[in-house]
């Protein structure tokens, strides 16, 4: 997969790499008729969703649409109450904590936040989770770190302090730390945003150059249209408990939908309110309750 920036486009778009095997399966993640809800509020009804091996898949939709929460499903931090999850094959089961620490560990997380260790260097950031999960020796600690930090070029950074750090070098370590088990699988949440055009260009870029470099399928949930358009090869716009439109770069900008049509265009009319349902005005100022 070779990916042209400036153009948004990937020569390779869609199904499985040339080079895979047909005996493995196209998704390596799936929902299947996923349900969930929080106290009075309904997130999910019966939601299907397919993530492609060695593709990048946008998630978008507007503030309170489910996208946070779609990602802690997938992690296992929240449990489904319809429906299933399923893993490369497997059905992922929060419950069953032996079956999610090894799915977890196929997983890299990007935070919103970056949630870099404060009181760790940026060594000792990208070391972390290597010491926590694995048993290797020192020496090949700090030859694998020094190489991811290396791919999102930092390793002149290996010293300093999260204080020390811009907002986007901060978020490319953030991607080195995630990066540094070799998982199957990214997760991304927001990470475009609070970056300045430079650092998003450079986050935009390495995105796509390590998911190409590095066999990887990512999950990218983000409320910015533009940079998520120019990066993705499969695009999924949720809203009113599910699925608004699903599909190519193209499909998703040729989608008819007005709550699809709403969000790309950012208006401030259409299927989503400006203002939260409400008594009637007059009644609340006779003495309604709020």
């Amino acid at each position: 997969m070779r990916v042209n920036l400036e153009a948004g486009d990937r020569t390779w778009r869609g199904g499985a790499p040339p080079s895979m095997p047909a005996c493995i399966a196209m998704n390596l993640l799936e929902l299947e008729g996923v349900g969930f809800s929080f106290p009075g509020k309904t997130l999910f009804r019966g939601l299907d969703l397919e993530f492609r091996r060695g593709e990048i898949t946008v998630v978008m939709g507007p503030s309170g649409c489910g996208k946070s929460s779609l990602l802690a499903m997938i992690g296992g931090r929240l449990m489904v109450e319809r429906g299933r999850v399923r893993f490369d094959g497997e059905t992922l089961e929060p419950r069953d904590s032996a079956s999610l620490y090894r799915m977890r560990r196929r997983m890299g997380m990007l935070f919103q936040s970056g949630a870099l260790l404060t009181d760790l260097d940026v060594f000792d950031n990208v070391a972390f989770p290597v010491r926590e999960h694995t048993a290797l020796g020192e020496d090949l600690v700090r030859v694998v770190v020094l190489m991811k930090l290396e791919m999102v070029g930092l390793r002149g950074a290996a010293r300093l302090m999260p204080s020390q750090l811009s907002g986007g070098m901060a978020r490319r370590v953030a991607l080195a730390r995630a990066l540094v088990l070799d998982p199957s699988l990214v997760l991304y949440d927001e990470p475009f945003t609070g970056l300045d055009p430079i650092s998003m260009g450079v986050v935009v870029e390495l995105i796509a150059q390590l998911n190409d470099a590095l066999g990887l399928t990512s999950l990218i949930v983000t409320h910015d249209v533009a940079q998520g358009l120019s990066i993705a090869d499969r695009v999924y716009v949720l809203g009113r408990g599910g699925v608004l439109a699903g599909g190519g770069v193209d499909e998703i900008r040729a989608s008819d939908d007005p709550g699809v049509r709403q969000f790309l265009s950012g208006s401030p009319d259409g299927p989503l309110a400006y203002h939260h349902p409400a008594a009637p005005y007059a009644r609340d100022l006779l003495g309604g309750a709020p």
